[in-house]
């Protein structure tokens, strides 16, 4: 398999840790970036390269890592072993996000809305990798900060933090559920 190093896309690899396809709770792992960084020495250049990853169990959880070393399979092991150690569950209501949100980190901006059923992924990049490991199967998204592949990815994640459902928002607001009636309007207990 030959590889490409350097700017441009195309470069995404699925791995799954399970050997079947990806159903929902198999732990699958996306190589969003590899960057080959060039040492000049005496003797010539010295190459290492980075490898941003994205691992997600399609069920909620998705973690993001980053990992460097001098060949391209050596920093791949490191970011998906930080990746998996850094999953952390998200708020998905069905296949699809509760409400709209933006994410920002370092100059990455990225919003997220909820699209209907059958729409698919409507996302690109890092964003797109994010989404499809939490398991979102419909969604809308725009990056509209920073084109940087690790500001975008981790944009994604705090978008996806700042997601609450409606029972949790209930239960913060000390709200019961069925106190809802026909006309939206809450009632008074």
């Amino acid at each position: 398999m030959a590889q490409q190093f350097g700017g441009g896309g195309g470069r995404q690899r699925e791995r799954h840790t399970d050997k079947s396809s990806a159903a929902r709770g198999d732990t699958t792992e996306k190589v969003v970036f590899i960057n080959r960084c060039a040492k000049v020495v005496k003797g010539g250049r010295r190459f290492s390269f980075s490898a941003l990853i994205v691992a997600g169990d399609h069920d909620g959880q998705v973690g993001v890592g980053f990992g460097k070393a001098n060949e391209v399979a050596e920093a791949i092991r490191k970011a998906s072993d930080a990746a998996r150690k850094g999953m952390e569950k998200m708020s998905v209501h069905e296949n699809t996000i509760p409400h709209e949100t933006i994410g920002e980190f370092g100059g990455g901006r990225v919003l997220l809305r909820p699209a209907s059923p059958g729409t698919g992924v409507i996302a690109g990049g890092g964003v797109r990798a994010v989404v499809e490991a939490v398991g979102i199967r419909d969604v809308l998204a725009k990056s509209l900060g920073s084109s940087n592949h690790a500001n975008v990815v981790k944009a994604t994640i705090e978008a996806l933090r700042g997601l609450r459902r409606k029972d949790e928002i209930f239960k913060t607001r000390g709200i019961r559920p069925s106190s809802h009636n026909a006309d939206g309007k809450v009632e008074q207990s």
